[in-house]
């Protein structure tokens, strides 16, 4: 048997949307968000809704046995080409002996779908894995990294022909974070407040819907580190100092370590001149999210970019109680700040 190929989402839904069905898929992962999108859009659309009532069966990992499942794929469906099997919460099923064997063989007239949330497959079952690589489609949903949330967002709405600005969706991504099941359902209440003949997220859309402001939030302050602007930057650390459920210490930690973190990675791009070299080389689609490296290789050195990661670290250590007793959040924020633009 030759081992099945790494497959992506797009490609899995590019099948499903075809009606190209496989007789197993196997979706695992820390984001059940891609999880959810495959299983659900299967539960939907593999059958004619008449059908549904007969050849559907939803099963949940903690209540049912392996042999349990394989019954039920076991089955031949009436009244129809298929049946469908979704079990939710596999990660709960213990033994898998009864399911690797149907693995090996699957029954050609079912769509046998196992969702295992919450981590991957336990690596110390080898041959488990290793029949499912052979013989299913094995998918892996994994976590999207902070600096490609704003492409995502852009992504979403593009989809559903909303168009949206790039502080717009940076704005959005660092507000929300990377819970894309959170994150598409504030995007979905956002598209339903714009009007018909202006489909267009902009600042001002995210700071009425969202409530973000449009002038003191991440995407902000990332960009007044970035061009070395002082005052601009304190202004928006006093900002979120007085009103802490508009920015914190906890949020915006990470979207300077991502970014810091990217722009080391960039002094060692080929050609560090070179827009175009440098969002290849940090794996960005386009040109425009690699301007703010270029900018940022300007003005700053990479010993001192690694003495702000190494600072980001010691802060991010303070702001949970580490060799901090009595220092507040507001006042780490301003320390950090400090060591960057100076």
């Amino acid at each position: 048997m030759a081992e099945t190929k790494k497959v992506s989402f797009d490609s899995i839904m590019r099948d499903l949307q075809a009606r190209k069905f496989a007789p197993v898929y196997y979706l695992h992962g820390d984001e059940s968000y891609y999880i959810d999108q495959i299983s659900d859009y299967i539960a939907e659309n593999a059958l004619a809704p008449e059908e549904r009532d007969f050849n559907q069966t939803i099963l949940f990992g903690s209540d049912v046995s392996a042999s349990q499942v394989v019954d039920a794929a076991r089955r031949y469906p009436m009244m129809a080409e298929r049946q469908v099997v979704i079990v939710k919460e596999a990660q709960n099923i213990k033994q898998t002996d009864a399911l690797q064997k149907y693995f090996e063989k699957p029954m050609k007239s079912t769509i046998l779908v196992m969702c295992h949330k919450n981590g991957k497959i336990d690596g110390r079952k080898r041959e488990y894995l290793k029949i499912i690589q052979q013989t299913c489609v094995l998918f892996e949903s994994m976590k999207l990294k902070d600096n490609k949330l704003p492409e995502f967002v852009i992504d979403y709405l593009g989809k559903h022909q909303v168009g949206v600005d790039m502080k717009s969706a940076q704005m959005i991504a660092d507000h929300i974070g990377s819970d894309l099941s959170r994150l598409t359902s504030e995007l979905d209440k956002v598209m339903i407040s714009l009007p018909k003949d202006n489909r267009m997220v902009t600042p001002e859309v995210v700071e009425e819907q969202i409530g973000v402001s449009k002038d003191f939030n991440g995407f902000e302050l990332k960009d007044a580190i970035v061009n070395r602007n002082i005052y601009k930057a304190y202004q928006i650390i006093d900002y979120f100092d007085k009103n802490p459920k508009a920015g914190s210490i906890y949020s915006f930690l990470p979207l300077l370590f991502s970014y810091f973190q990217n722009l080391i990675i960039a002094f060692y791009a080929p050609n560090r001149n070179s827009p175009d070299s440098v969002a290849q080389w940090l794996g960005f689609r386009t040109s425009y999210p690699a301007m703010d490296y270029m900018t940022g290789m300007r003005n700053y050195t990479a010993m001192k970019v690694m003495n702000i990661i190494g600072k980001i670290r010691e802060i991010d250590a303070k702001s949970k109680g580490l060799d901090n007793p009595n220092t507040p959040a507001g006042e780490l924020m301003k320390e950090l700040i400090f060591f960057i633009l100076h």
